[in-house]
């Protein structure tokens, strides 16, 4: 814990390190890439140089110093962020070596004096003891799992089959042939990828698109003009080789037999979806199931037939579709044309049970929780994921 003391510390440099911006954060990993380069190969440079982890890092800066006094608060952060730190195996070790290179930085460009960095050293100290602890227990509760592991694993891609223009599907077997571990739908796996036509080490997470079967895992990538690990998988074969972390995330469906959902998602973000509607058709859900799905046109809709073939084992089963610029070809094969609007489907979304599961582009999934909370729903019923840096809606 910390004392009083600390926490006003921390708390009265907190207005000069939000009128810093991400210029801090820009300036934070720098200096850590320039000391520790070797650290490129385990951060996602493309979010760098888009400036996304940036803002990620300086908002989560902010948060805490802010709730301090109120760790509690930061607890589905904590969460979300911890697991996403497993699939990289971040390490003790890491987090001094972070909190040497912050500290410096909040020294560089604010010169504060000794007093406040010994605090905000106490504070940063705290934290990551929060996240070592509780990063160690999802790596050994993934290491006893049974068909679990610890670190990276050896796979193999055995089949890759495309799913429209822009998406394929990968399934990877283990080359140990032993069991793999469960997941829970909605969860994700990193990629662990070295190849010479790599700057770096390429570390990827990609959402599991159907249910356990303690054989193999399946995800679908959508492949990203200039993306590095995208445009590498979407040139591989099976036979190709890989390393994966175990299956981590805190987004996954979480309800029980009575209770509506509905799963609404936008391009590639029907990946989480999927192994969610594999999971409701496995256990014959049988309260109401609505799949909410927008896309660019029936060339870009992936995965369509095996919704519609999942959506037949529930016995309360509705689809909207929309395209925002539908072919000529695709009449008939969409409900709506556009943009995903919900608020002329207003009586979809009249019953106060039921849950939202949401993923997408973070406009999107911005614009979907705004007309879901104008249509009256509670945002304890509304859960999302964001692909890449958390950001909140």
């Amino acid at each position: 814990m910390l004392d009083s003391q600390t926490i006003a510390t921390v708390k009265s440099t907190l207005p000069a390190v939000a009128e810093l911006g991400p210029r801090l954060t820009e300036h934070f990993y720098q200096r850590l890439f320039d000391h520790h380069p070797e650290l490129k190969d385990i951060f996602n440079m493309s979010n760098q140089s888009n400036g996304n982890q940036r803002v990620a890092l300086f908002n989560a800066i902010a948060a805490y110093a802010s709730n301090l006094d109120n760790l509690a608060a930061l607890g589905p952060a904590v969460e979300k962020i911890a697991q996403k730190h497993t699939t990289f195996a971040v390490s003790p070790a890491q987090y001094a070596v972070v909190g040497q290179h912050l500290l410096a930085t909040i020294d560089e460009m604010l010169h504060p004096g000794d007093d406040v960095l010994a605090a905000w050293g106490k504070a940063y100290g705290v934290l990551a003891g929060v996240f070592v602890q509780r990063e160690e227990q999802i790596y050994q509760q993934s290491e006893e799992k049974s068909g679990g592991w610890r670190g990276q694993r050896e796979f193999v891609i055995s089949e890759v089959i495309p799913q429209g223009s822009m998406i394929k599907s990968f399934v990877l077997t283990p080359v140990d042939g032993r069991p793999v571990a469960d997941y829970r739908p909605g969860q994700y796996l990193a990629l662990w990828v070295t190849d010479p036509s790599f700057e770096n080490q390429e570390i990827r997470q990609y959402s599991l698109t159907r249910t356990p079967n303690g054989r193999d895992y399946r995800i679908a990538v959508r492949h990203q003009p200039g993306g590095t690990l995208s445009s590498w998988l979407h040139q591989q074969q099976p036979g190709s080789r890989l390393h994966l972390s175990p299956p981590a995330g805190d987004f996954f469906i979480d309800i029980d037999a009575r209770t509506p959902v509905a799963l609404i998602s936008g391009g590639v973000g029907l990946t989480p979806m999927l192994a969610m509607l594999h999971k409701l058709a496995q256990d014959k859900h049988p309260a109401p199931v609505q799949w909410l799905h927008a896309t660019e046109n029936g060339n870009t809709h992936a995965f369509a037939e095996e919704v519609s073939a999942l959506g037949a084992r529930l016995p309360d089963f509705s689809q909207h579709i929309w395209y925002q610029h539908p072919l000529e070809e695709d009449k008939g094969t969409c409900h709506h044309r556009g943009l995903m609007d919900l608020l002329p489907l207003k009586s979809c979304f009249s019953d106060r049970a039921q849950h939202y599961y949401l993923c997408g582009p973070l406009a999107f999934m911005r614009s979907v929780e705004q007309s879901l909370v104008q249509l009256g729903v509670g945002q304890s019923h509304i859960h999302y994921e964001v692909f890449g840096p958390h950001s909140t809606l």
